[in-house]
């Protein structure tokens, strides 16, 4: 078995160092552009992401990173890291507390490592395969709640949501009125955490990309939850439109009210695609989402 110790360490102080950095920064005036219509990044994401880069180039200068603002070098290392340095961005800017530095390392394609640092609550998450999932040190499991009806639920909203609002919304609706109730937080990488630490009982959301969840699904898996697409398939961090996270007990109830809803509702992408065939939708945004 590795020894992941050496990799641990250096993603716990990269994560820790790029959360100071946002806490510093935290409702100052930002420099605020969009790559999308409501898609924004800011100098903080800059900054944060090139410390982390700096610390893991300089300490496995041979491993891959795949992150969100710079461009993915291929090395043909088994070693990935997947880097969100900051995980949350339009709660940064608008001064909400809710947002994460994310740090997932894969060796051979498998998701190994997770360490997920919330500098608001100065909460770290971390993980490594077939030892647990753990918060600041302690053990944590995900809930053992069997009734949707008394289930707290987290979701998000792919940046498309002005696109296709309906088909989005179907799914928030139903949910509302078969649960106790929803929270929708803006970062996606801290719900499949709270997954992952028993506060909710399950999360999923559409079209999110590697660094949103690699973490987080580590976590998941570590702390006995259950991730599949919405059809009960199995889940990849690179090629599946669909995440749902569950602790297990709750996540064949989901998936009957998900099958239902895709049977009544078509996701629109996949009329879209019958009719453009040229069109290709990558949740790598635009790289080859079985190899970014």
């Amino acid at each position: 078995m590795k020894n992941y110790e050496p990799y641990l360490e250096v993603a716990v102080k990269a994560a820790k160092d790029a959360g100071r950095i946002q806490r510093r920064s935290l409702q100052h005036a930002l420099r605020v552009e969009y790559k999308a219509e409501i898609n924004p990044v800011t100098e903080v994401d800059r900054i944060c992401e090139q410390r982390i880069l700096r610390r893991i180039h300089h300490a496995f200068p041979d491993h891959e990173v795949l992150t969100e603002e710079t461009p993915f070098e291929r090395k043909g290392s088994p070693w990935r890291w997947i880097v969100d340095p900051l995980d949350g961005t339009s709660n940064y800017v608008h001064g909400y507390p809710c947002f994460c530095v994310s740090i997932a390392l894969e060796y051979e394609g498998e998701l190994s490592l997770a360490v997920v640092y919330d500098p608001n609550l100065r909460e770290l998450f971390h993980a490594v395969k077939g030892h647990g999932a753990f918060l600041n040190g302690q053990r944590i499991r995900a809930s053992r709640n069997r009734d949707l009806d008394t289930c707290l639920i987290g979701t998000g909203f792919p940046y498309d949501i002005r696109q296709y609002p309906d088909f989005y919304l179907t799914f928030f609706r139903t949910f509302m009125v078969r649960t106790l109730a929803l929270r929708r937080p803006g970062s996606a990488v801290l719900d499949l955490c709270y997954v992952a630490a028993g506060r909710f009982d399950g999360f999923w959301e559409m079209k999110l990309h590697p660094w949103d969840m690699a973490a987080g699904c580590l976590l998941v898996k570590e702390a006995g939850g259950k991730l599949t697409d919405f059809d009960g398939g199995s889940h990849s961090i690179y090629s599946s439109l669909e995440t749902l996270a569950t602790n297990g007990y709750i996540h064949e109830q989901m998936l009957e009210i998900m099958r239902e809803i895709k049977t009544a509702f078509p996701p629109p992408w996949e009329e879209e695609a019958l009719s453009h065939k040229s069109r290709h939708f990558s949740p790598t945004s635009g790289g080859d989402p079985s190899a970014p």
